[in-house]
């Protein structure tokens, strides 16, 4: 959280995107840490797509303002077993 916290710098964009990386590279640790010890399946699955999500979007804004982009961002950090393509809204948890 605290690497949301910026002087601005008058840019906009740039401001947007130094608040908004560290966000989301905090939404990509909070989910690897559901991949690796949660056990419910649903939850599994929406940290999964977080973490392809937010690292896209991470690329993405890199990308739009010319940053260098770090390797950790091209592939996910933690090979995770491939989920049901069922949407979530399909998919039921055990009680």
């Amino acid at each position: 959280m605290a690497g949301m916290v910026i002087k601005p710098s008058g840019n906009v964009d740039q401001d947007f995107a130094a608040m908004m990386i560290p966000h989301h590279q905090g939404a990509i640790d909070m989910a690897q840490a559901e991949l690796r010890y949660g056990r419910n399946e649903l939850l599994r699955r929406i940290a999964q797509e977080i973490v392809v999500e937010q690292q896209q979007e991470i690329v993405a804004m890199r990308l739009a303002l010319g940053q260098p982009l770090p390797p950790s961002s091209v592939a996910p950090q933690t090979a995770v077993p491939p989920m049901t393509q069922m949407p979530l809204a399909h998919m039921h948890t055990e009680p």
